[in-house]
């Protein structure tokens, strides 16, 4: 399936006497960039949170925040002064006060706002694997929201994109509609002319058909066509991932046929020497950086 960029999940849980609240949200970027915001004792599995992640994601800023409460029947938390930490961090303040002049009012109170002043000794004695397990819960749901929400976007993105392809196709119909017209158009003025010119109803019929074989030439657009519905049915096809299972990143593989397409409608829009076939060509290209908007949020 081809997934958005976009997406927001929250879940929540309660593991040994802790409550877990974790909400991940993302949006587009070209590459990926994961940042966790979490209490300082689950830092250490940082690294495996975001491995998690990536199951999910494949592409985009994502940003994922766990917060925890101590519920009603939870033990007795162990708390302890982290005294290395407290030594510099007083220093720190004194060393503020004295260089800048400042009123030394240092407290209590005030040194306790500071939260990495104090620590868990039960929660600094647990292994990496037992915070992990007990953040998991938590986690799982809020990424099974999250990635739910992701495939819902998607779904609805690569529908707007199809909509797209298909006026897009209608456009290039009335363009091959346009060119024997252009042709005709070109043949008439050509001879009205000539006939001002020479200022006689004599005309060289022959050389005017040689004239505007060469301007037919000129303005042959069927390689562009056949290069266009080339394209559009590889991107057509590119999006018949979306009916499949598993997730499929393609946001890259679709913005360099864009460009491709895009390509061949400006060709098309130069070789053309019609005002008709510009108006098109220039509502076919604003159709093209819609869909391009579109696929800037599919992974």
């Amino acid at each position: 399936m081809i997934i958005s960029m976009t997406g927001f999940g929250r879940g929540k849980a309660t593991v040994g006497g802790t409550e877990f609240t974790i909400e991940i949200k993302s949006v587009n970027s070209r590459f990926t960039d994961i940042t966790c915001k979490m209490p300082k004792m689950y830092l250490r599995i940082e690294d495996r949170i975001k491995q998690k992640i990536l199951s999910f994601a494949t592409r985009g800023k994502i940003e994922l925040f766990v917060t925890t409460e101590q519920s009603d029947d939870a033990e007795d938390v162990e708390i302890a002064i982290d005294a290395p930490y407290l030594r510099g961090y007083l220093s720190c303040l004194n060393e503020l006060a004295e260089k800048y002049g400042l009123r030394n009012d240092i407290s209590v109170m005030s040194v306790s706002r500071n939260p990495d002043v104090f620590k868990r000794t039960k929660s600094d004695d647990e292994s990496a694997d037992e915070l992990f397990e007990k953040l998991s819960p938590a986690l799982t749901l809020a990424l099974e929201e999250f990635f739910r929400m992701k495939c819902d976007e998607g779904a609805r993105l690569c529908a707007d994109i199809h909509s797209k392809l298909d006026y897009i196709e209608q456009l290039v119909e009335k363009i091959k509609a346009r060119v024997p017209e252009t042709i005709e158009a070109y043949r008439a003025r050509l001879t009205e002319k000539i006939k001002e010119f020479l200022d006689s109803a004599d005309i060289d019929e022959t050389r005017i058909i040689q004239e505007v074989a060469i301007f037919s030439d000129k303005v042959a657009i069927d390689e562009e066509m056949v290069r266009l519905g080339s394209h559009i049915a590889e991107f057509r096809s590119i999006l018949a991932e979306n009916d499949k299972d598993i997730a499929v990143p393609v946001g890259r593989k679709l913005d360099f046929l864009l460009q491709e397409i895009n390509r061949e409608i400006n060709t098309t829009g130069s070789k053309c020497n019609s005002a008709d076939v510009a108006k098109i060509v220039v509502e076919a290209k604003s159709e093209v950086e819609k869909i391009r908007e579109q696929i800037q949020n599919l992974e």
